[in-house]
């Protein structure tokens, strides 16, 4: 694992800084080929199984996502719906490992936060309205089941889970206010930091 994770770690690095100061094609060719490299660490986890591959799909519709973005005319509701089909597999993939309970602090909140999120961005987002709400609420419910999973059984595959989940919130949250609210510097540098971070450490937690 220490080669992958350092394969996957330099080319992250690689998309981030061009993100930030970098050439177009260097942007270009690291996201692809960072998501491809944590498929191919998912694919060589010892935890690998048949509900395993909901992991994988789940990178798979992130790198749609990413590609549609990509393109010169971006197709903002289509990766929108990309990314929600990544995160509503990683929910399945959690919700297959539970036996269910509700710490009621966590939903609350998630909530509040989904709540004030929507309400940064809401008077920006005209007919995306709904399509952005069923994507941060998808994006809650993946955190809070990940959450649920290590509150009930605190072990080092279900903290790896839930942070990767919660950093693709922080990712995704910094997307849509930069995209509908206001630009910042920086902004999709530390925007791709949390998410490669995000998405290896759900990966991970196959490993441990």
């Amino acid at each position: 694992m220490l080669w992958s994770f350092i394969a996957v770690c330099f080319s992250g690095w690689l998309y981030v800084d061009a993100s930030y100061r970098g050439p177009g094609w260097q942007r270009w060719l690291f996201k692809p080929v960072t998501l491809l490299l944590l498929l191919l660490l998912a694919w060589q986890a010892p935890m690998f199984n048949l509900m395993s591959y909901l992991v994988l799909a789940g990178v798979v519709a992130s790198m749609a996502g990413d590609a549609l973005l990509l393109l010169p005319t971006q197709r903002f509701i289509y990766a929108l719906g990309a990314f929600f089909l990544s995160h509503l597999l990683y929910t399945v993939w959690f919700a297959s490992q539970m036996s269910f309970g509700l710490w009621w602090p966590v939903p609350v909140v998630l909530a509040v936060l989904g709540a004030l999120l929507l309400a940064v961005v809401w008077s920006k987002l005209g007919e995306l309205r709904w399509p952005v709400c069923a994507f941060v609420g998808m994006t809650l419910v993946m955190v809070w089941l990940a959450a649920e999973l290590y509150f009930a059984r605190p072990v080092d595959t279900r903290f790896s889970a839930f942070v990767g989940t919660a950093l693709l919130l922080i990712s995704h949250s910094i997307w849509l206010f930069s995209h509908f609210r206001r630009r910042f510097s920086a902004d999709r540098a530390i925007t791709a930091a949390f998410y490669f971070a995000g998405h290896f450490l759900i990966v991970r937690s196959l490993y441990l």
